[in-house]
């Protein structure tokens, strides 16, 4: 009997050990809750003032974990003006703490510095109007903006850093790294790890993110952005003084006219001596893909000196390596001819070759696109640059990845640069960022465990008890 109560009363004070146990296992939580409330969040805004556009893009990212990595999630992206007007000017005052803001400008304004200063400090007057904490406006450089391009694609796809399983941050292998090929509307950049030393410093660029070293190629060649390089192709089809301009590359019986001083109005496009402004060029479709092929390719030199490999225009380049992801321009004119799916290069150019044989049927394309006519010269100079210029192959085309976001996130330059600007890539190896969890979580839970062996063994002994 004596036995029986002692297990009663051991077994008792087990069940009420459980019970508090428990207790103190959810009171545990509840302070777990209020250990890791939800940081603040900080956002950022950069200003992308383009030579065709200009873009707002929205980040925002929790501030106690500024050394993390793909926590940086973009809120909003949208054009000034235009589709901004619904979304963008109501976020403004959403924040408690005030936005980071960047910008760029194109580079059209390098040469005329007091005009650029003249636009920084009204962009600085307008932008210093709104709640922000506004950190100035800049021109970026060809090479940091290929560079800013291929820092956001390899952070939203995790190649620099990514947290493991096995809850620690690794490296991921080296060829896992992605190339960037951008494409504007005055410039186009192509960035990537090449697998030799380089041997161009004008060419190269280094960073130190998490730890490891990156030795990039990069290089900007302005003036062959579409837009500008559709310009230098209308005026290499002008032939001085005619007034005529017949057009391979727009579809036949397209028509349209141009002034001398729309023509003429670049620093990429070389006047004839005796421009008069005001003289009306007519331009008329032919819708020739191969003359067009030929006019393109007359748009750069391809010769490479003697002992280097180059990509045009005798700038060096070494030979393209890995994976690239190509946007921008690249992703837009390809997305119009559904040509986004990783299409096998034959394909590709058989689709382009269709294309551009179509007759002008407005028809066939309902939608009201002013750039109809100009997707099979863009197409074809596409192909030329990739093919001719960056030097890929039918082999390699298939490493082309054809995109306009990477983690639900535009890609482009302006990520990038907002990651570098704000410190928010470490530069040195990551420690170990998951927090300890409360010693008063770690007690309940070995609390618990040893009442509930506790109680197994006491339960264990009642039968052992009983039998006896």
């Amino acid at each position: 009997g004596g036995m029986d109560y002692k297990a009663k009363t051991v077994a008792g004070l087990l069940a009420a050990t459980c019970v508090f146990s428990i207790i103190a296992l959810i009171l545990s939580v509840v302070n777990v809750k209020d250990v890791f409330l939800p940081p603040s969040t900080k956002y950022g805004l950069v200003f992308d003032a383009g030579s065709t556009h200009t873009a707002l893009y929205i980040y925002r990212w929790p501030a106690d974990k500024e050394n993390g990595t793909g926590i940086v999630s973009q809120v909003e992206a949208c054009t000034v003006p235009g589709e901004c007007a619904g979304t963008c000017p109501p976020l403004f005052p959403v924040p408690a703490q005030p936005w980071d803001a960047g910008a760029g400008r194109p580079r059209g304004l390098e040469q005329n510095s007091t005009k650029a200063e003249q636009v920084f400090a009204e962009v600085s007057k307008a932008i210093g109007e709104y709640p922000v904490d506004f950190r100035g406006a800049q021109i970026l450089t060809g090479n940091e903006e290929g560079s800013f391009g291929w820092i956001t694609i390899n952070y939203l796809l995790e190649t620099l850093v990514k947290y493991s399983f096995a809850e620690k941050w690794e490296h991921p292998q080296d060829t896992e790294v992605l190339g960037a090929l951008d494409l504007g509307g005055a410039s186009t950049q192509i960035t990537f790890q090449p697998g030799v030393t380089t041997e161009d410093n004008s060419t190269s660029i280094f960073f130190r993110l998490y730890g490891r070293n990156y030795s990039l190629y990069t290089h900007s060649y302005l003036c062959y952005g579409q837009t500008q390089a559709l310009k230098m192709l209308l005026a290499a089809l002008h032939k001085v003084p005619h007034p005529l301009i017949s057009h391979p590359c727009y579809p036949a019986g397209y028509r349209e006219n141009v002034t001398m001083s729309d023509l003429y109005n670049s620093p990429c496009v070389h006047a004839p001596s005796t421009p008069s402004p005001a003289q009306v060029l007519t331009v008329t479709g032919t819708g020739d893909p191969s003359a067009c092929s030929t006019a393109i390719q007359k748009l750069f030199n391809f010769t490479c000196g003697a002992n280097r490999t180059c990509g045009f225009n005798g700038v060096y380049q070494p030979p393209v390596r890995g994976q690239f992801f190509a946007f921008a321009g690249f992703y837009y004119t390809f997305h119009f001819l559904n040509l986004t799916s990783q299409q096998s290069f034959s394909n590709v150019n058989s689709t382009i070759q269709t294309f551009c044989n179509k007759s002008w049927l407005v028809e066939t394309f309902p939608q009201e696109d002013k750039f109809l006519h100009t997707y099979c010269s863009v197409a074809i100079y596409i192909l030329t640059l990739l093919l001719d210029g960056y030097k890929f192959n039918e082999h390699t085309w298939s490493n082309i990845h054809f995109s306009r976001q990477a983690a639900n996130t535009d890609i482009g330059w302006t990520l990038g640069f907002m990651l570098n600007f704000t410190n928010m890539i470490p530069t040195e190896a990551l420690e170990h960022v998951k927090g300890h969890q409360p010693s008063v979580w770690a007690g309940a839970v070995s609390f618990i465990v040893l009442a509930i062996v506790a109680g197994l063994v006491a339960a264990f002994l009642q039968c052992f008890w009983k039998t006896k």
